[in-house]
């Protein structure tokens, strides 16, 4: 059974949310606006518009699958970023402990607090108990070229890695 669902149930929470259709292929990058781990403001449709924009999802900051995915995409980030990549990493996770997490382990890339799910919703990306699946949405020029609804930890860049190769 998946995790998330197992928490809602033995929480005794509705699982509607852990439905949700994500956004398709060709879609526009979600007009959304969320804090950072410094409490600014991330328009993501607009700092988007142009170029590879990355936006992964993570359950919770600061446990171990979620770190080693976070880590991946650190470790990675001189090559994502000579390709052009901007990365975004959203939890629903407040802004004090998204800004705490960033950091621990250094974290390059912008972190966003999802606190009541609205970045979540915008994507469809399943959440309960204040816990989002781990997916990832990555675009080009503002459109959807590639998602991985079921995102891995510490393969996540090499996996973004090897869909950037495919693009050229």
């Amino acid at each position: 059974m998946n995790p998330l669902r197992l928490l809602a149930a033995a929480a005794g929470i509705a699982i509607a949310s852990l439905s949700a259709e994500p956004i398709d292929t060709g879609a526009a990058l979600p007009a959304v606006t969320a804090k950072d781990q410094d409490g600014k403001d991330v328009k993501l449709a607009e700092d988007g518009a142009k170029g590879w924009t990355l936006v992964y999802f993570y359950p919770k900051a600061d446990t171990p699958g979620c770190t080693k995915q976070a880590c991946s995409l650190r470790d990675a980030y001189a090559t994502m970023t000579d390709k052009g990549v901007k990365i975004y990493g959203a939890s629903m996770d407040t802004v004090e402990a998204q800004k705490a997490f960033k950091d621990k382990y250094k974290l390059p890339f912008t972190l966003l607090a999802d606190k009541e799910a609205k970045v979540a919703d915008a994507f469809g990306v399943p959440h309960a108990a204040g816990f989002a699946k781990r997916q990832a949405f990555l675009f080009k020029d503002g459109k959807l070229v590639w998602r991985d609804l079921e995102a891995s930890t510490d393969q996540q860049a090499a996996d973004v890695l090897k869909e950037l190769e495919k693009a050229g």
